[in-house]
């Protein structure tokens, strides 16, 4: 027989890697003879460098950066050396975990980091940068990563501009005479599967905003400032993205990504699932067990097990999905590929033992699959 267990991370518990690796553990009881290729997954979000480096067997890097407010931070990236590919969680530079829930503020913090990291890909002789753009506590339209690359932006007094999205409402001038060269050389691609524009109703700083500490008041404020920059960048570029899918992720980091770098957006669960080699494991598969810490409804706006189904239904693989928890409308899947779907727990539970017991159960989740998986075949 011949597995492939390709899940996600488990939040707060196990990362993709230890998920796959304990669930190999369980299959291996009944079926010790059978080929269990392991292929840790993410969905653009958080742990997409650590998946993709574990079954790539890629560098990480470190790099010291500027934080979302200035503050230096080191921030991890990876580094796939046989293809020239780097691998960014801008979260790691520019994300909401590095500001504490009372220092949000949407209308100062700046993506410079995250820019500084893309610099530090093109040292390394980059050829390919893929962003993972989750997670973000910036909404500065990614004008600060494009400053770190090179691009000046002026106010009417020929100063240079203050960092973050409202200070945008002031910009005059864009001199791209700096820019990195390199960039044109570049593919970028965007791991992510928010398709906001860039402004308005449904645009960055009115949905995304108030998580990262606007108001009411500012969320306005930061809509026109974003609008301002969208149109200066259109003079300067010749072109005007904002309103195109994508444009508003990440703060408007997807905008930037556009405009400047000539960025093209896929689900995130896609691009891991090509460079950890999915579709090729899948050939000639029997099963392919996937999983996530909470599978319902929501899983199926582009999370993983949802993304790792649909490539195996177009191989004939049947799914299992072992999750944390099942949540409400998680049956919908049945109809996006997944065969069944089964939870943790083996018995009443706090959250917290869930979570440290994950390795156990998920070995013992997997070993019941293969033993009904047995049974139906004798059947």
């Amino acid at each position: 027989m011949k597995i492939v267990i390709a899940p996600d991370s488990f939040k707060d518990s196990l990362s993709a890697q230890g998920v796959a690796d304990a669930i190999a553990l369980g299959l291996a009881e009944v079926w010790p003879d059978a080929q269990l290729i392991k292929c840790p997954m993410a969905d653009g979000g958080e742990g997409t460098v650590e998946s993709v480096l574990a079954a790539c067997e890629g560098e990480l890097r470190r790099t010291q950066v500027r934080g979302p407010l200035g503050i230096s931070v080191e921030a991890a990236w990876g580094w796939l050396p046989h293809n020239h590919t780097a691998i960014i969680e801008m979260a790691e530079a520019s994300g909401l975990q590095l500001v504490a829930p009372g220092q949000r503020d949407a209308c100062v913090s700046s993506t410079f980091g995250t820019g500084e990291l893309i610099r530090a890909a093109l040292d390394a002789g980059a050829q390919r940068v893929i962003l993972a753009i989750g997670g973000s506590a910036t909404n500065d339209a990614g004008a600060g990563a494009m400053q770190a690359l090179g691009v000046k932006l002026f106010d009417a007094q020929e100063q240079i501009l203050a960092p973050g999205g409202l200070a945008l409402a002031q910009l005059a001038r864009i001199d791209l005479s700096d820019i990195d060269q390199r960039l044109s050389t570049v593919r970028f691609d965007i791991a992510a599967d928010v398709n906001n524009p860039l402004c308005g109703p449904h645009g960055a700083s009115a949905i995304f905003g108030p998580q990262k500490g606007a108001s009411p008041t500012q969320v306005e404020q930061l809509d026109k400032a974003l609008g301002h920059f969208a149109d200066l960048c259109a003079q300067a570029l010749d072109k005007d993205v904002r309103d195109e899918p994508g444009s508003g992720a990440a703060g408007g980091l997807g905008f930037a990504a556009k405009a400047f770098l000539g960025a093209q957006f896929q689900a995130g669960v896609e691009v891991v699932a090509e460079l950890v080699g999915l579709a090729d494991a899948l050939e000639g598969a029997d099963l392919l067990i996937t999983g996530e810490g909470r599978f319902d409804a929501q899983t199926l706006r582009g999370k993983t097990p949802f993304g790792v189904a649909r490539i195996a239904r177009e191989r004939g693989v049947p799914v299992v999905v072992l999750a944390g928890t099942l949540g409400e409308g998680y049956q919908e899947l049945y109809e996006h590929g997944i065969d069944a779907a089964f939870a943790l727990a083996s018995g009443p539970m706090t959250l917290e033992q869930a979570c440290s017991e994950a390795p156990r159960l998920l070995r013992e989740r997997a070993t019941d699959i293969a033993r009904v998986w047995n049974i139906a075949r004798k059947a």
